[in-house]
């Protein structure tokens, strides 16, 4: 099936605080290499995007210093491991390195920034506004952590009205179990599923501000 749209790439979370050796989770004792094993492949994934002059958007997650918009000023009721995390090392701050786009994905400067404080880009941020001038109709979905951030994100674009595609190899979690849990249902519920080279390998430039996207390619 092919498919006419107009996409933009979201970039989940790329930072310090959860991919690099010395950030928030490195220092609570995660295991980060599967974050980090997926740079390239974004990398990748970004660098054709602005090839083909499809928007780039990142996500940045940033917290207050002073613990305003920590989510134990409204939650009674938390997991004990997430609210462990919170108490413990305080995470991507406002400013700091922790919070700041890993290197190796810096932005443009025509990329654009969503900064948020929950877990999807669209909560409380100009994401939709952003996304609604560009006249998009179609969100790529890569970046981190797949059963998190990206599917929270994914799915309340879903809802909003986004057609939705999740790359699978330009994602990750710290669980494998729950990474390949939310590739099932985001494909047998919202979305198509595709890795980077199917994507690509399948996505073609009209010239008219539309791509053509081939479907069902796997």
């Amino acid at each position: 099936m092919i498919y006419r749209i107009r996409p933009a790439l979201a970039i989940i979370d790329p930072q310090n605080g959860f991919m690099s050796p010395g950030g928030s989770f490195d220092k609570l004792g995660f295991d980060i290499t599967k974050y980090q094993a997926i740079i390239s492949t974004v990398q990748e994934l970004r660098q054709r995007a602005r090839t083909l002059k499809i928007p780039v958007f990142f996500s940045q997650a940033i917290r207050e210093r002073s613990g305003v918009d920590m989510l134990s000023k409204q939650h009674k009721i938390l997991p004990e491991k997430r609210r462990e995390r919170i108490k413990k090392v305080p995470l991507c701050i406002r400013n700091t390195w922790d919070s700041e786009i890993i290197d190796a994905l810096k932005p443009c400067d025509d990329d654009l920034i969503v900064q948020k404080r929950r877990d999807s880009i669209f909560q409380d941020t100009e994401f939709e506004l952003w996304l609604r001038a560009l006249k998009v109709d179609t969100l790529i979905f890569s970046g981190i952590d797949t059963s998190i951030c990206v599917e929270s994100s994914l799915r309340d674009a879903f809802n909003r009205g986004w057609d939705v595609i999740l790359v699978s190899n330009t994602t990750a979690s710290l669980h494998d179990d729950f990474y390949k849990t939310t590739l099932a249902e985001v494909g047998e519920n919202f979305s198509l599923v595709m890795t980077s080279t199917e994507l690509l390998n399948n996505l073609e430039v009209t010239g008219d501000g539309w791509y053509l996207l081939k479907a069902g390619a796997r």
